[in-house]
């Protein structure tokens, strides 16, 4: 089965195809990713038309993309940007009607949950209590739990890309800004903190997503062409050296730095006050990295209401079934 999955998130419109089947490892196959930084396309709670009319076409080519490579269906979703958009509705289906997808809005707690499965997936058994972060551009996703369900599935709007524009009025920040900003996320941190502790202490904790990846980077983790299969630390104190030496850089020169993408330098430094607040009130002084996070999720998910012929079962949920095919969406 060939799936695309289109990931409309704060920062990026990011379109994976994967040849999978339930039991087996999806393979990547093609993978494009539009820059549209939706979030800062939002005044006053709203998304601007601008930012409407961009994700309507980025959408209907990706859509184009899936078609020409041969995709039995499109699993389009979108995160925070449009989740917490007061016009939503009204956006959604303008993607609907004029794009041809049909964009499912995922909750917060959601997001987390389907991060966990596809950890636990790609970690097995033996990660034993297992507890799952990721920062993305609108808001923080944490989960704990034994099973492949967690126990607890929490998103906090501490995304880099939200802090960033709120938080921060020079590049780079004043250093009152980033200490009022580190003051913040420990007290948005701390009920969710007691309540992830709640279970006891992990086994393992995991991160994924740009931000993390990028901060391990900086610490001295492995690169990227080294291969997902290599193991990536990131450590308490590691993080702590790279706050404050990324803080007093501009975007610009963050983005000159190995592992940092130019896109996203500009939210670098919230999102590592954010890693760093986090690992702090849940007593990490090191997480690995995983490279699976929600696609892959949003693919598992998929491909567990595959039958063993090749039907769909019938569920509830994020991802129950109901809505057009690929090929059957206008």
């Amino acid at each position: 089965m060939r799936l695309g999955v289109l990931d409309v998130g704060s920062n990026t419109v990011h379109l994976l195809v994967v040849d999978a089947q339930r039991g087996g490892h999806p393979t990547p196959t093609h993978s494009t990713k539009t820059a549209l930084r939706l979030a800062e396309h939002v005044r006053d709670g709203r998304l601007e038309d601008a930012g409407a009319d961009a994700l309507v076409a980025a959408t209907a080519d990706a859509r184009r993309q899936a078609l020409d490579l041969g995709c039995e269906d499109l699993l389009a979703f979108a995160t925070s940007a449009v989740r917490d958009a007061s016009n939503s509705p009204a956006v959604l289906e303008r993607v609907r009607d004029e794009a041809g997808v049909d964009l499912q809005v995922l909750s917060g707690p959601d997001e987390a949950a389907l991060t966990f499965l596809a950890v636990r997936r790609w970690l097995g058994w033996s990660a034993g209590h297992l507890m799952v972060l990721d920062i993305g551009g609108g808001s923080l996703e944490m989960a704990v739990g034994r099973d492949e369900a967690p126990v607890h599935a929490i998103s906090v709007p501490l995304g880099a890309g939200r802090l960033t524009r709120d938080w921060f009025t020079t590049d780079p920040p004043q250093r009152r800004e980033t200490k009022s900003l580190g003051d913040y996320a420990h007290e948005v941190l701390a009920p969710a903190a007691s309540t992830l502790l709640g279970e006891g202490p992990p086994d393992r904790a995991v991160v994924t997503s740009k931000t993390f990846r990028s901060l391990a980077r900086l610490t001295g983790a492995a690169p990227r062409s080294a291969g997902p299969r290599v193991r990536r630390r990131l450590t308490a104190a590691g993080l702590r050296q790279v706050v404050a030496f990324i803080s007093r850089m501009s975007s610009t020169d963050l983005a000159e730095l190995e592992g940092v993408s130019a896109s996203r330098s500009h939210q670098l430094v919230a999102g590592a006050i954010v890693a760093h607040e986090a690992m702090t009130a849940l007593g990490l002084e090191e997480v690995e990295v995983c490279p699976w996070a929600l696609r892959e999720g949003i693919i598992l998910g998929r491909l567990d209401q595959v039958q063993p012929t090749g039907g769909l079962a019938s569920v509830d949920g994020p991802l129950a079934t109901g809505r057009p095919t690929l090929h059957q969406a206008r």
